[in-house]
């Protein structure tokens, strides 16, 4: 009975906020959320308290009342972590929601991602899949596509990441770097040692893509394809001989950007054991090459070459 009382009282609660929002009286409406957001915090309903910043944000969000959603949204993330609630679809989608809701010109909008990617991360030091993949889709259809591109890579979606890089060449890149702009993200993603969506991204990239449009596989026209298709299967059948005779057979293509032979020495340490002797240790970026100059312009085109250049950091090896 209390329990039924208590919840009456906060859906009343959330109705005059609602209805002070919907009258434009947003500064009210802040104000009374975040006391609310203290009473409820020494009172440990977190529940009660989730819900209600979750609204809120959105409410004001939607109206377009920026700082004041952020805040709430911020909150929202500081009580997850302090009712320790567990990353879980339900609030890795709210979350996504709200940073999509957010201005990308907003300070707090970075804030707010920071700190969302650190409460996912839980068991993940890279942070929840899912809400790399939800964050990278909203970065996609803004067109940000280094950020899109950083968040794809600690995702597990390799079809989507495929659709983004398909779009990126087909509007950004030239016919003859059909094979570059697929062959970057499948080797940084085999250096976060993720074979499965490394698989997915190659299989969906060449099977989608108009000037491709193979899904029958191999023999591909572009040798970097074929390559990239024969190292796949050496790692998944655990051929350390085959390898290193890719390396020597392609060594025309790999070439063609310093950045892979970078990325072949870690994936041959990781999948194979194979050391990198010192004298043949490369003092290349992991993100490098192509891909970057172009992602790089593309957003810029967008005034986002700032973000560019201080968020598109090469993936952690280990």
């Amino acid at each position: 009975m209390m329990a039924a009382r208590g919840d009456r009282g906060v859906s009343r609660v959330l109705d005059k906020l609602e209805a002070s929002v919907n009258s434009g009286h947003y500064y009210e409406a802040h104000q009374m959320y975040r006391t609310l957001y203290f009473r409820y915090l020494s009172q440990k309903k977190y529940e009660d308290l989730l819900n209600l910043l979750n609204k809120g944000s959105t409410l004001l969000l939607q109206r377009d009342q920026q700082e004041s959603g952020a805040d709430l949204a911020i909150l929202l993330i500081d009580v997850l972590n302090k009712s320790e609630t567990k990353p879980c679809h339900e609030w890795i989608e709210k979350l996504a929601k709200l940073f999509e809701l957010m201005s990308a010109s907003m300070p707090e909008r970075e804030s707010f991602l920071t700190n969302a990617v650190k409460w996912s991360m839980d068991n993940n030091k890279k942070g929840h899949p899912l809400l790399h993949q939800r964050i990278a889709e909203v970065y996609w259809k803004e067109k940000k596509y280094a950020a899109a591109h950083r968040h794809f890579l600690h995702s597990c979606d390799g079809a989507a990441y495929a659709s983004m890089l398909v779009e990126l060449h087909t509007t950004k890149g030239l016919k003859s770097e059909i094979d570059l702009f697929i062959a970057q993200p499948v080797l940084q993603i085999l250096c976060l040692r993720n074979i499965q969506m490394a698989t997915d991204t190659f299989n969906k990239y060449t099977g989608l893509h108009p000037t491709i449009n193979n899904n029958k596989g191999p023999p591909y026209i572009f040798p970097l394809l074929n390559f990239l298709w024969f190292l796949l299967r050496a790692i998944e059948q655990k051929h350390s001989n085959q390898f290193k005779i890719l390396r020597n057979w392609y060594a025309i293509s790999i070439k063609r950007d310093p950045n892979y032979s970078v990325y072949l020495d870690n994936i041959g340490r990781i999948w194979f054991g194979i050391e990198i002797p010192p004298d043949n240790k490369h003092g290349g970026s992991l993100f490098g090459g192509l891909l970057k100059s172009i992602i790089g312009e593309a957003d810029s085109s967008d005034d986002d070459g700032d973000y560019v250049s201080r968020n598109t950091a090469a993936p952690e090896l280990d």
